[in-house]
């Protein structure tokens, strides 16, 4: 079977234009791979979330959504690897391995499931042999302290309430294949 197609487009220039700020990390950098250490275990990774450094969001910022999103994976929707949610609009950053786990994120913030079918980080995990995959690590300026989801919530439902609320957005977009 073959995995041959084009590239997905940049997910988020389909989407309604709003502000952006900037994103830093000591891990992870545009274009370049991604460190084994961030891949999935299946993917022979360590499953470790990367370090981000955020600044620059909009006034009225009242909270963060962070999220992983890969557009090329094989199938039509794309893979969610990491939605962290209701991160404190006072935060500036995440350690690495804050998507372990809730007791990892500041405050109130929780993660919703990946794609993964887990609450946590899940590390890059493109198939064997096919295309390189963009990894868009993605901060979301939110103008409400809360979105109205839970943790049982999918990171597309997530998705559509940013749709509503989200200020500006900070991308960083490593790669990953093997």
């Amino acid at each position: 079977m073959s995995l041959d197609r084009p590239v997905a487009p940049d997910p988020y220039e389909l989407l309604p234009r709003v502000g952006s700020f900037t994103v830093t990390s000591t891990d992870v950098r545009d274009g370049e791979p991604l460190a084994t250490r961030h891949a999935h275990g299946s993917a022979g990774g360590e499953n470790v979330s990367p370090q981000l450094t955020w600044s620059g969001a909009p006034e009225g910022t009242k909270s963060y959504v962070v999220t992983c999103f890969d557009p090329d994976a094989p199938i039509p929707g794309g893979f969610w690897h990491w939605a962290a949610v209701n991160i404190p609009a006072d935060t500036t950053g995440l350690p690495e391995g804050a998507g372990a786990s809730d007791d990892a994120l500041p405050g109130a913030a929780f993660h919703v499931r990946s794609d993964f079918g887990t609450r946590d980080y899940g590390g890059a995990a493109p198939p064997q042999g096919d295309q390189v995959h963009r990894y868009y690590f993605v901060v979301h300026a939110v103008d409400v302290e809360r979105l109205d989801v839970d943790e049982n919530a999918s990171p597309s439902v997530v998705s559509f309430n940013l749709a509503f609320h989200t200020l500006a957005r900070a991308i960083v977009t490593p790669t990953y294949a093997h």
